[in-house]
Formats: C-alpha cells, structure tokens, sequence
C-alpha cells in the first residue's frame, strides 16, 4: 500500500514537471550586450555612419537625434572600435557607441546591423540628455521610446548635460565607467543640498503625465571630469528646456524641501574671518493660504547644526552672545539665497519647481482643481513670505 502511495507521489512530481516551460526563451549574458549608460544629443552624423553611407549604407531618415550607449565590460562586441572611451582604444573598459536618426527604436535597431551581440536594456543606470537637443523637443518626446520599452527599468536615473552627453559618458580614467560613477555622486546629497534627490525615469514620467514644470541635475564636463552643477528646469506643458538654477539657487531650494537633509552655510565674522555651519536636521512646513480668489504662501524653516569652521583668533571664546550673533548671520545668508531663487522661479521663468503646487493640492483640493490647468501663471504672482531659524547646537570639537 505504501509502495502505491509513493509510486503516485513521484508519478505527479514527473507529470508537473514535463508541463513547465523553464526557460525555453532565454538567452545566454555572454551572447548580450548590456548597455549601462544613455546619453541623446543633437543629430550629427558619426565619421562612421558618412563613410558607410558613401557605400550606401544609408536608409531614410532624418538627422535629428545623435544616441549614445554606453555597453558594460565584459559585454561589449568582439568588433574594434576606435571610439574613444572603447576597450579596443586601450584607454577605458567600455564601449561608447553611437549612431543618428530620427526615430529611437529604428536607431536601437540598426545597432543589430553593426554589433554581434543585440543590446539589451536591462541595466540600464543613467539617461543623458544635453541641454541643446532639449531645447528642441520635448522629454515626452525624446523618451517616449524608453518609456514604452518593458527592456529598461524604470528606476534609471534622468540627468541634463551643459553640453553633449556623449562628453559626460565620456572618461579619461580607464578604472571609471561614467554611468555608474553619476549615479554614485547621487548619493551624496544626504551631506550637500547642491545635490537634487535623484530624478528616475518613473519619477519624471508621472512629473509630465501631471504636466507640471519639474526640475532635472545638471552635469557639467570638461576634460573627461564630470561635476553635478545646479538644475535645469523645464515647462510642465512642453516638457522643453527653459532654464537653470545655479549650485546656490539649489541650496536655497532646499529650504522648501523636508527630503534634503545635508549642507553647509557659509558667512564671515565682523574681522573678515570665514565661519561654516553644517545642517545636521532640519523642520520645513509650507503653509498655504487661500483668500478669496488669492493664494498666498508661508514658508517655516528650522535647522540644527554645528559650528564647524571658524578662522578667527584661536583665543576668541565661542559661546553666548557671539553664537547668537552667528545664528542671525546665517538665516540671513539662507534669506538672500531663498530671495535670489524665489525671483528667478516667479518672475524670470514663472515655474513652480519648489512644490508649493503639493502644499495647496493637498490643503485645498478644491482652489487647486480650479488653478491647476495653469497654475505656473497662479504661482508667479502668489505672495510669498519665509522665516528662516538656525541654530548652533554645538560649537564643534576644541583643540585645546
């Protein structure tokens, strides 16, 4: 009877096993290419694609975007390449390569004309735009392929380049793959407010399905060095490029955003000596106000941090009077920075970046379903008023 039993037992085992599919469909990693980094720019034709056209090698197309793939060590073609920034230069340990079109999916796949291996999209860390090609068309429709492509997660990273985004994805250091290296400094912004809380692909798609303007890290480049440098913001409606803020305009942001957490705030004694203050914790609240037909805004910001630099006489105390005097000095410097920011938001780009849209949305749903079809234009004339505290909570480690 027990014989039976078991016999039975292993009898449906191997009919459910027979019934699985497994992985009929899959692919080997060494027979892929993972591309890691995404950098679009304005078409220019490669040297590569002119002389291949000479040959006819050319299909129609228009020359409007220039993409950019960065492919991971390891995974990169068997091909040579004189790209630099390519294995076969002997300069780096991966691959940039490139080609032009207008049309992103025909031009991911007329890489498969000219690579051995088809890319895929998987690991895909970080997408590169340049400021110019921005200026041009839309995100929604520069991205509209990688949004739609189930290949890409969406949890890549979304940067703006100053220049091309084919320099950024480009390194002199042969140990450094720029797309894991830019979303690496992301992680700083827990100690400097220079830095924006990353912007994903996922995030930035519900940013302009809310047709809201929104705000995108900046990346500079010079040299095969890259540097995070202020934002660019862009029209919620267009989702075009249609300015900037500067590394200090970002710090003032910060003061409207519970989320940063980091940063220093620089001023000078009465001698002319530098004094620094680190942000350990900060309590932001906006408070909005509806009157009426007027909509107005008052910003509460609070912080706690340390004394961390101060370039005076070693023999001048620091306590008392002398603190308190530091603490005025610094929400003084934060007011002009908030100042600067505010004026640039309202009055030269008139474009809520700052989320004072979510403080009304949420405290009066009602006011906001009836400005919100152009609420930038609301937001440009709505009164805005701030009271900035610092406090010391420690004068830092003595020498002494």
């Amino acid at each position: 009877m027990i014989f039976f039993r078991l016999l039975g037992r292993i009898t449906s085992v191997v009919a459910i096993l027979s019934i699985l599919s497994g992985c009929w469909s899959s692919r080997e990693i060494e027979d892929l290419s993972l591309y890691v980094g995404l950098g679009i720019d304005v078409g220019q034709e490669t040297e590569f694609e002119k002389k291949t056209s000479e040959q006819g090698g050319d299909y129609p197309k228009l020359d409007n975007v220039t993409a950019t793939v960065q492919i991971a060590p390891g995974y990169s073609s068997t091909q040579k390449s004189d790209q630099p920034g390519s294995p076969a230069s002997g300069k780096s340990s991966y691959s940039n390569e490139r080609l032009t079109g207008d049309s992103m999916l025909q031009i991911f796949r007329q890489f498969a004309l000219r690579r051995d291996r088809p890319l895929i999209g998987h690991h895909l860390k970080v997408i590169v735009i340049s400021k110019e090609i921005a200026k041009k068309y839309g995100l929604n429709q520069l991205l509209d392929f990688v949004l739609r492509d189930n290949d890409i997660r969406p949890n890549c990273l979304v940067l703006i380049s100053h220049h091309r985004a084919l320099d950024v994805l480009t390194s002199n250091d042969p140990s450094r793959i720029p797309a894991f290296y830019l979303t690496g400094i992301t992680n700083n912004s827990y100690i400097s407010n220079k830095i924006l809380e990353p912007v994903t692909l996922a995030k930035l798609d519900a940013q302009m399905q809310s047709k809201s303007s929104f705000l995108l890290q900046n990346v500079l480049n010079y040299n095969g060095e890259d540097k995070f440098s202020g934002g660019s913001i862009f029209d919620g409606k267009t989702t075009k490029y249609i300015g900037e803020l500067s590394q200090t305009d970002l710090e003032a942001m910060s003061w409207l955003e519970p989320e940063q957490k980091g940063g220093v705030i620089k001023t000078y004694s009465k001698e002319g000596f530098t004094v620094t203050y680190e942000i350990k914790k900060k309590k932001i609240k906006i408070i909005p106000k509806v009157a009426g037909g007027n909509i107005s805004f008052h910003v509460k910001a609070e912080s706690e941090g340390w004394l961390m630099e101060d370039w005076r006489a070693p023999e001048k105390e620091e306590k008392g009077a002398y603190l308190k005097e530091l603490e005025k000095d610094f929400a003084k410097i934060v007011d002009q920075q908030i100042d600067q920011m505010l004026y640039k938001l309202q009055h030269t780009y008139k474009a809520d970046v700052a989320g004072f849209r979510d403080s009304l949305r949420i405290h009066y749903p009602k006011t906001w379903k009836k400005v919100k079809d152009n609420w930038d234009e609301v937001f440009a004339t709505a009164p805005i008023t701030y009271e900035i505290k610092t406090s010391i909570v420690n004068p830092g480690s003595s020498t002494e």
